[in-house]
């Protein structure tokens, strides 16, 4: 059956984003602040065996994402996971999701990164290392972000091509020119270590490869989407794994165990090895463009989440308004630039990504679960033909599991933020049912 709610409440928006615009939106968001920081935290936990972290997040972040594929091909409002989820599972465990993720996979993964990317500028900078000059540079960013994306989502979606092409300069440098200063010995397994300790190192770096579930947020702007959500997802997953496989190879080859004593920026620490001061300067340029990258990725995607509560009266209804000139949710880009920068502003990196790992895995098991209700309703996006994930229910099962495994490593504080976040959650939903309707 069709999407009831296919295109009905997102009528205003503009469906300008293709498959080489979401893909690279979607690389963007992955290919974040994460491998420039966490390599050296992985090879701390597992030594020389810290690639088979990066094996285990691959195959579990590419269950998840062919998940996600069929999902986004299946519903086409604004909102992403948050739309597939309620128009699978209903709006209260709908809301509950579309929350975990604008919380956790916006808002304080954005703040994270934003702390690294002042973090790296610092580095280069020293005078805007803390204090007013570091706030100010944030509060400038974010700024700076919301204007260009309130203008429309073709600068928006231009300018994530244009930082994603940026960013990729450095990192194919230090995996060209380091590849001639690996040394094989360094690449060699060691022992292997326990599951418990792949599973601990999976999930610290499972933060490297969240991002794809932000970038398909602004679902009701994706141009045919039954085509281009499959097509850009499975681009954008095999261009991050072969990047991050490189990436993580060449630096343990040239720094071997020492990769793991260069946490603020082991990439770096490579480049200064095997090309020079100049190499190291030029990954620490890409670090900074890349976590800007992010941010401006989150920026065109994240807001879409609050324009879709507004839209479904979650929040009130003005979060739906869209600009009279250039048809952007205008109010949803001013409100989570303002929420995120005081958050950017108040936290630090390591303390804003513990709090949202646990809350990204849990909305991803509620859209594996939505994947299995949409493919027994057989509800298609107007009416088109769906992508339909191999192998009937083994895939999104596999991916549970490999989803709860990861869970089982987190801890209780994480815990604790995500069930804070849910009550939150569930009394905005109460309040939303009080609410006079226009």
């Amino acid at each position: 059956m069709s999407d009831p709610t296919a295109s009905s409440r997102d009528e205003g928006l503009v469906r300008a984003i293709g498959t080489r615009t979401l893909a690279a939106g979607i690389f963007n968001l992955i290919v974040g602040a994460g491998i420039f920081v966490l390599p050296a935290a992985v090879t701390g936990q597992l030594g020389s065996a810290a690639i088979l972290a990066y094996v285990v997040c691959g195959v579990a972040v590419g269950l998840v994402m062919l998940c996600f594929a069929e999902s986004g091909s299946r519903v086409s409002r604004t909102g992403g996971l948050y739309a597939y989820v309620e128009t699978a599972l209903g709006p209260f465990v709908g809301f509950l999701t579309g929350t975990l993720l604008w919380f956790a996979a916006g808002m304080l993964a954005s703040a994270a990164v934003a702390n690294a990317f002042v973090g790296t500028l610092g580095v280069l900078v020293p005078a805007l290392h803390g204090g007013l000059p570091r706030a100010a540079v944030l509060v400038l960013v974010y700024g700076g972000l919301a204007a260009s994306n309130i203008r429309g989502v073709r600068v928006g979606s231009r300018l994530v091509e244009g930082i994603t092409l940026a960013k990729l300069a450095p990192l194919l440098l230090l995996v060209v020119a380091g590849s001639f200063a690996v040394h094989r010995e360094n690449l060699g397994l060691g022992a292997i270590p326990s599951p418990t300790q792949i599973g601990n190192a999976a999930l610290v770096l499972f933060f490297a490869y969240a991002g794809s579930e932000v970038a398909l947020t602004p679902s009701g702007e994706v141009s045919d989407p039954t085509r281009t959500v499959p097509r850009a997802l499975l681009i954008a997953l095999l261009a991050v794994t072969v990047l991050y496989v490189s990436v993580h190879l060449v630096a343990q080859g040239v720094l071997g165990a020492a990769l793991a004593d260069n946490p603020q920026a082991p990439l770096a620490a490579a480049a200064g090895v095997a090309i020079g001061q100049t190499g190291r300067l030029i990954v620490l340029a890409g670090a900074a463009i890349s976590t800007f990258g992010y941010l401006s990725g989150d920026m065109l995607a994240s807001p879409r989440m609050l324009f879709a509560f507004g839209r479904d009266g979650r929040l009130p209804a003005a979060f739906a308004g869209v600009h009279s000139r250039y048809r952007t949710p205008a109010l949803a880009i001013a409100v989570h630039a303002v929420i995120t920068c005081a958050f950017a502003v108040s936290g630090t990196f390591t303390r804003l990504v513990v709090l949202a790992n646990v809350g990204m895995l849990a909305a991803y098991l509620a859209c594996i679960a939505a994947t299995l209700v949409l493919r027994h309703r057989d509800v298609r996006a107007e009416g088109a033909a769906p992508f339909l994930v191999p192998g009937g229910p083994a895939v999104p099962l596999v991916a549970a599991v490999i989803v709860v495994w990861l869970l089982s490593h987190a801890t209780t504080a994480e815990y604790r933020a995500t069930l804070i976040s849910l009550a939150v959650a569930a009394i905005l939903y109460g309040a939303s049912l009080l609410r006079p309707r226009g």
